[in-house]
């Protein structure tokens, strides 16, 4: 429960009021892994592939992802984030790092609570990075 509560006051803080968590999740996937097919981002998002193609329609509309031709495949088309979208995703993290780091000065925690915090990190990134 904590891990929902956390994850929804972090979700306030974003560069674009307008973008639904859905497409900010799209566009951090671009920027850390690069340019991904719309059934490749529909997989890794857990969402049907029409939806993923409204979502890429959405955030193409503001110019924050372009389409392009696979190199190896012209049948296929990658997705790729433009620096406007970059942008938006450096920015928001930055905002909820700093949230994160307000609220955790808010506790008085000890180095080794700290600690712990940092490690229980690290294996809930690799849950959900699977």
């Amino acid at each position: 429960m904590a891990t929902f509560r956390l994850a929804r006051r972090l979700r306030c803080a974003r560069a674009a009021d307008t973008m639904s968590d859905a497409q900010l999740a799209v566009l951090a996937d671009l920027r850390m892994n690069g340019r991904r097919t719309i059934s490749t981002l529909a997989e890794r998002e857990r969402v049907a592939a029409p939806s993923m193609t409204n979502t890429i329609n959405g955030l193409e509309e503001q110019g924050f992802v372009v389409r392009a031709t696979d190199e190896d495949d012209r049948r296929r088309v990658q997705v790729a984030i433009t620096e406007a979208g970059a942008e938006i995703v450096v920015e928001t993290i930055r905002r909820r790092d700093e949230l994160l780091a307000d609220m955790l000065r808010e506790v008085d925690y000890t180095e080794a609570e700290l600690t712990t915090l940092r490690e229980a990190s690290a294996l809930m990134r690799r849950v959900v990075e699977r």
